[in-house]
C-alpha cells in the first residue's frame, strides 16, 4: 500500500510539467425545437479531445481550454451536427447556446436508439451530492444502468445485481430484503440518496421504477459516517424526462412466472411546466421449491413541476405490496454436510399463511438553480413498511427445567419444526439540504459542497408467538407432513403492545463541508472535507449515543483527460449498544480507510476501467467479557478487524455493438483483535476472497440479422464465506461458478428476449454451519434454482 502511494505521488509530479496555464471555461446550454432541454447530447471543440455531455438540464461546461480559435460542435448520433465558431482569450464564455432542429421527442428517440445498450455512465446521479465527473471523483463508484438490468431481465434487488460491480456478494435472505456485503461487510442501502437502511429492511426494491443503482466503495463523508465503512448502494428512481414516450413489457417464465410492467413518461401541461412519470408492475413468480412463491405489484407514480427556469419541484410516491410464502421457507438443513438433500427440497406446507408487506414511499424534491455555478437542493422523505406474516425455522423442545427434549435437528435427521410470528413495521422520516457551487480564486477552482442530514428510523416486531408445527419427522426418509395444524397469533392488541423491548430505533443529525480544489488547470484535484455526525439509538432497551467528527482527504490528477489517479482517506463510525461493567457505553467502532487507484477511459470514453487497492481497519468493536452477578453480559471494547484488497472494474462499449462488464475482487478480511487469542488471524464473516464475474452482450448491426444480440455471463467465487461464519474447515462453503446467457431481437420499436440461467443445471447455493440442537454441528442453506428461462416481449411508444 506504501509503495502504491509513492507511485501515485510520482505519476502526479510527472503530469504537471506543462500545465501550469489555468486555461478558460466554456459553458452554454442546449434546448430542442420546442423549447426543451436536450440531455446527453455531445459537445466538442473540433479537432481536439475536449468534450463533455449536456446534462439533464442541456447545460454543458468544458474546463482548461486555452486560448486559441475553434469551431464549437454540437452533435448526437442520427442528428445533424451544428457549429459555431469561438475566439477564446483569457475571460470566461458562457451563453453559448444551441437549438436543435428536433423537437424533444424526436431526440428523445434518437437517443433510445443511440443509447439502447449502455453500460457506462460518466457522471454520478445528482442524489449523491456530487458534480464532479466519475473519472475525477478520488473514489470507486460504480454504477450499474437499467439498459444493463433489463438485459440480464434481473427483477429486483434480490437478484443478480450484486454481479455487475467487483466484490459485492448477495448473502442468504428471508425473501423480504436485500443484504448485500462488499469490503468485509454488510452495505447500507440508499434510496435517491436516503439512507434507509434498518436490521431486516427495508424491501428490495422492484427495477421497474429503477434508473440506475450507483454503488460507492469506502467511506463517504460527503453522504453518511455513520454507518459501515464498506459503503453503500444507492437506487436512484426514475424521474420526468419532459419527452413524451413510454414501454411497456411482458414475462413468462420457469415455475409459473407471470410479469408485466409499464412505463409512461410525459407532459400533462401543454407549455411543458408539468411533467409526469408512471410504473406500474405486477407479477406471479414461483420456485423451485414446492409452495414458494413472491408475488408483488408496484405502483410508482411521479410528478414534477418547474416553478420557473430555475426552479422545480418533484414529487415522488412508491408502493410495493409483496406476498410472499411464509418467511424462511427457502432454508433447508442437514446434520451431515451441504447439499446433500434435493435442489428442489423444502420444509414447509402449501396451507401456511403468506407474509404479506406494504411498502410506502415520499419523497419531495426541491431544486433551485441560483445561478450557473450554485445550485441549493432540499429533500423529504418519508417511508412506511409494515409486514404481517410468520417465519419457518427448526425448533427444539425443552424440559420443565430448560434442558432439551427433543433437538430442532438430531444426527440421524430427525427435523421438528417451528413457525413464530413475524409482524414488523419500519418507519423512517429523513430531510436533507445541500448547496453545490463553483468559484476561482486566483489559479484554483474550488468545487463545493455543503448541507445538513436529519433523520429518525425505529423498527419494532412481534417475534413472541411461536408454534411447534406438527411433529418430528426425518428430512431423509420421510415426506414433510402435508397435514399440520395451523397456528393461530393473537393480534388482539397492537403491534407495538406485542413488540415489547423489541424495537430497533435511531436519531441522526449530520453536517458537512466539503472543498475540492483544482489546481493547474484542474488537472491536479485535493478534496478536504470534514462531517459532524451526532447519533442516538436504542438496541432492545439498550441506548448509544456517539458523536463523532469525520475527516475525508482525497488527491486525485489527471495525467491525460482520460487518466486519472487518485488517493483518499475517510472514516465512519458504527455505534454499538454495549455497556462494560460499570455499566458505560463501550462507545462506537471507527472504520478508517486509506484507497488509491487508478481510472482510464478508453476510445473516446465508451469504456472504461477502474482499478483500486485499499484498506480498512475497524477499531473498539465490542466483545463480550463477562456476566455479572445479576445474569447481564458487560462488554469490553477489544476487537478489531483488517479488511484489505485489490478491485478491478471494466464496463462500456469494448468494440463496436460489443458491451461488457467485467469485475474481480481480491479481499482478505481478517481479525486482527480479540478477547479469544485464537480468533486472531480467523476471517471475518461474509468476505469472500475471490470474486471475478462477467457479461458480454453483442448485437448485430446490419444487414438480415440487424438488431439480434447474443450475450454471455458468469459468476465465479472462490474462498467463498458464510454469513456467521468462516473458520477455514470443513465447514467452509464450496467454489461457486454459474453461467448464464441470452438471446434477443431489437427494433426501433419492439423487443424480445430469452435468458437462460444456470446453463449448466449447477447445484448452486448459499449458506452457513449452525448449532441446532444434535450434533452440535450442523448446515442450513439455500439453493437457487437449477437451469430455468425468462422470455420477455416489449414494446416502445
Amino acid at each position: 500500500m506504501k509503495h502504491t502511494l509513492h507511485t501515485l505521488l510520482l505519476l502526479f509530479l510527472f503530469s504537471l510539467p506543462g500545465v501550469a496555464q489555468r486555461g478558460v471555461t466554456l459553458k452554454g446550454r442546449v434546448t430542442t425545437s420546442d423549447g426543451q432541454p436536450a440531455e446527453l447530447v455531445s459537445v466538442g471543440l473540433k479537432g481536439t479531445s475536449v468534450g463533455t455531455s449536456t446534462n439533464a438540464s442541456g447545460n454543458f461546461q468544458l474546463v482548461r481550454v486555452k486560448p486559441g480559435s475553434y469551431v464549437l460542435v454540437v452533435n448526437a448520433i442520427g442528428l445533424k451536427s451544428q457549429e459555431m465558431s469561438i475566439e477564446v482569450g483569457s475571460q470566461d464564455l458562457n451563453n453559448l447556446d444551441f437549438v436543435l432542429q428536433e423537437d424533444a421527442a424526436q431526440l428523445q428517440e434518437v437517443l433510445v436508439a443511440a443509447n439502447r445498450n449502455t453500460y457506462k455512465v460518466e457522471a454520478p446521479s445528482s442524489t449523491l451530492r456530487s458534480t464532479t465527473p466519475l473519472i475525477e471523483t478520488p473514489q470507486n463508484i460504480q454504477v450499474i444502468t437499467s439498459e444493463l438490468v433489463q438485459d440480464q431481465q434481473v427483477f429486483d434487488m434480490l437478484e443478480g445485481v450484486s454481479r455487475n460491480v467487483s466484490g459485492v456478494t448477495k448473502l442468504e435472505h428471508w425473501d423480504n430484503y436485500a443484504r448485500l456485503n462488499m469490503r468485509g461487510a454488510r452495505i447500507a442501502p440508499f434510496r435517491n440518496g436516503m439512507n434507509v437502511q434498518s436490521t431486516w429492511g427495508p424491501l428490495a426494491e422492484d427495477m421497474s421504477m429503477v434508473e440506475r443503482i450507483e454503488f460507492v466503495k469506502g467511506p463517504a463523508g460527503f453522504m453518511m459516517s455513520n454507518g459501515e465503512p464498506s459503503g453503500f448502494y444507492n437506487v436512484v428512481t426514475k424521474k420526468p424526462t419532459g419527452i413524451t414516450k413510454g414501454a411497456a413489457s411482458f414475462t413468462v417464465g420457469s415455475y409459473d412466472t407471470y410479469r408485466a410492467t409499464t412505463d409512461l413518461d410525459g407532459k400533462l401541461t401543454q407549455d411543458g411546466k408539468l411533467l409526469y412519470r408512471l410504473n406500474l408492475m405486477a407479477q406471479n413468480k414461483g420456485s423451485h421449491r414446492p409452495h414458494e412463491y413472491n408475488n408483488r405489484y408496484t405502483i410508482a407514480p411521479v410528478l414534477k413541476y418547474q416553478l420557473d427556469d430555475r426552479t422545480s419541484l418533484t414529487l415522488e410516491y412508491t408502493y410495493q405490496y409483496a406476498q410472499m410464502s411464509v418467511l424462511g421457507a427457502n432454508y433447508v438443513f442437514s446434520p451431515n454436510r451441504y447439499a446433500d438433500l434435493p435442489v428442489d427440497y423444502s420444509t414447509t406446507n402449501a396451507s401456511l399463511d403468506p407474509t404479506v408487506v406494504h411498502d410506502h414511499s415520499t419523497f419531495a424534491i426541491l431544486e433551485h438553480q441560483l445561478n450557473p455555478n450554485w445550485k441549493i437542493t432540499g429533500q423529504l422523505a418519508y417511508f412506511n413498511s409494515q409486514q404481517e406474516g410468520s417465519s419457518l425455522w427448526p425448533a427444539s423442545v425443552y424440559n420443565p427445567d430448560w434442558t432439551i427434549k427433543t433437538p430442532a435437528l438430531d444426527a440421524a435427521g430427525n427435523l421438528q419444526r417451528g413457525v413464530s410470528i413475524w409482524d414488523a413495521a419500519n418507519v423512517g422520516k429523513f430531510g436533507q439540504f445541500f448547496v453545490n457551487g463553483e468559484v476561482t480564486t486566483g489559479f484554483i477552482t474550488h468545487r463545493l459542497l455543503g448541507g445538513l442530514d436529519l433523520g429518525t428510523k425505529e423498527y419494532l416486531a412481534d417475534w413472541g408467538q411461536s408454534f411447534m408445527l406438527g411433529g418430528v419427522y426425518n428430512i431423509y426418509t420421510d415426506l414433510v407432513p402435508a397435514t399440520v395444524e395451523l397456528p393461530t397469533f393473537n393480534r388482539s392488541k397492537s403491534l407495538r403492545q406485542r413488540a415489547g423491548s423489541n424495537i430497533l430505533d435511531q436519531t441522526f443529525t449530520g453536517i458537512y463541508v466539503q472543498d475540492e480544489l483544482g489546481f493547474f488547470e484542474n488537472r491536479v484535484r485535493l478534496t478536504l472535507a470534514g462531517r459532524y455526525t451526532s447519533v442516538e439509538e436504542s438496541s432492545y432497551g439498550t441506548v448509544a449515543k456517539a458523536d463523532k467528527f469525520s475527516p475525508r482527504i482525497g488527491l486525485s490528477g489527471s495525467i491525460t483527460d482520460q487518466t486519472s489517479v487518485y488517493a483518499l482517506y475517510d472514516q465512519a463510525f458504527v455505534p454499538q449498544s454495549a455497556n462494560t461493567i460499570d455499566n458505560k457505553n463501550v462507545g462506537p467502532i471507527t472504520g478508517n480507510n486509506l484507497e488509491v487507484g487508478f481510472k482510464r477511459d478508453w476510445n473516446n470514453g465508451r469504456w472504461n476501467t477502474t482499478l483500486s487497492a485499499y484498506r480498512i481497519t475497524k477499531n473498539n468493536q465490542a466483545q463480550a467479557a463477562g456476566t455479572t452477578a445479576q445474569g447481564v453480559t458487560y462488554y469490553a471494547a477489544l476487537g478489531q478487524t483488517r479488511t484489505q484488497g485489490v478491485e478491478l472494474d471494466v464496463r462500456g462499449e469494448l468494440l463496436p455493438n460489443l458491451n461488457l462488464t467485467v469485475n474481480y475482487a481480491y479481499t482478505n478480511s481478517e481479525i486482527t483483535k480479540d478477547a479469544v487469542a485464537e480468533n486472531v488471524g480467523d476471517a471475518v464473516p461474509g468476505a469472500t476472497k475471490h470474486i471475478q464475474n462477467a457479461w458480454l452482450a453483442y448485437r448485430m448491426p446490419e444487414n438480415l440479422l440487424k438488431g439480434l444480440g447474443l450475450s454471455l455471463g458468469y459468476q465465479w467465487q472462490v474462498d467463498r464465506s458464510s454469513w456467521f461464519v468462516f473458520d477455514g474447515t470443513e465447514s467452509s462453503l464450496p467454489d461457486y461458478f454459474r453461467l448464464d446467457g441470452a438471446l434477443s431481437w431489437q427494433s426501433d420499436k419492439f423487443s424480445v428476449g430469452l435468458n437462460v440461467n444456470n446453463l449448466l443445471d449447477k447445484y448452486l447455493y448459499s449458506g452457513g454451519p449452525m448449532d441446532l440442537g444434535a450434533p452440535a454441528r450442523s448446515y442450513y442453506w439455500q439453493s437457487e434454482a437449477p437451469r430455468n428461462y425468462r422470455f420477455t416481449v416489449g414494446y416502445r411508444f
